[in-house]
Formats: C-alpha cells, sequence, structure tokens
C-alpha cells in the first residue's frame, strides 16, 4: 500500500458504530487491575468523583490525591516503546485532532487540579500488567 491509497474500513457505519459503541470510559481492564491492587494494599477511594471540572478514575480525598488510568491509544502514550500508541490507517485527519483534543484536555485538567493542590498521578495502560509499577503507585498515594 502506497502512501496515497486509502484504506477502507471493511465494515458498514452500523457495524463501525456498534463496535465504537463498545469501547468503555469507565471499568476498563486497565482501571480494574488497578482497582483491585490497590483495594488488595489496603487502600481505599472513590470512583469518577467529580474535582474540580475533571474526573479523576480514582479519588483519594483525605490525600488529595487522583489517578488517572489512562489508556495508551486514546491518551498518547508518550513512550516510543509503547506497543500500544498507535494510529488507525483510516480517516488518519480525524484521528490526530481527537488525539490532539485528549492530550490538550488532560494537560488542562491536570493542571487545574495541582494549581487546586491535589496531587495527580497517572498510569498507563501497558504499565498496569507490570507489579512493580503498581506497588510503585501504591507507594507513590501512601507518600504526603
Amino acid at each position: 500500500m502506497t502512501a496515497v491509497e486509502i484504506r477502507r474500513d471493511t465494515l458498514s457505519p452500523a457495524e463501525r458504530s456498534a463496535r465504537m459503541a463498545l469501547v468503555r470510559s469507565r471499568d476498563t481492564k486497565p482501571e480494574l487491575r488497578v482497582r483491585r491492587f490497590l483495594h488488595a494494599s489496603g487502600l481505599r477511594y472513590r470512583l469518577h468523583q467529580r474535582v474540580g471540572t475533571a474526573r479523576p478514575d480514582l479519588v483519594f480525598a483525605a490525600r488529595r490525591t487522583v489517578v488517572f488510568v489512562h489508556g495508551c491509544i486514546w491518551h498518547r502514550h508518550p513512550d516510543p516503546a509503547c506497543p500500544l500508541t498507535r494510529t488507525p490507517k483510516s480517516r488518519i485527519d480525524f484521528w490526530t485532532a481527537k488525539f490532539a483534543e485528549n492530550v490538550a484536555r488532560d494537560a488542562r485538567q491536570q493542571t487545574a487540579l495541582q494549581a487546586d493542590g491535589w496531587r495527580v498521578l497517572v498510569i498507563w495502560e501497558c504499565q498496569t500488567n507490570s507489579q512493580a509499577r503498581l506497588e510503585a503507585l501504591a507507594r507513590a498515594i501512601r507518600e504526603k
């Protein structure tokens, strides 16, 4: 396939819509992995509680700490070695703009939370499979 060729979607618009409707924003597998680990570690939290203009995945109000569990593809994991950060082959202009807005929104939310005195921690989807990363997250939450 050359750079000029455009890949056609193999699904009809209705099938594509149905498939995209299955993409969850809450209770994702990476988020559930983090929640299970932190709960087993004795840490208690609130889910998706509004803090300012943001809705972090986990809120530790007494510790003034919030945790975002970011999907690598949707939030554009900046690690070049991340195998999950990829861009769809069709509608590249749409996806580039969509991902750029997601990254900009994340930055705005994190800046606002930090300005209000909250600690913001981010764990990426690809890191949720690592026991060491989850332990480091738990340590970071306990630190004050």
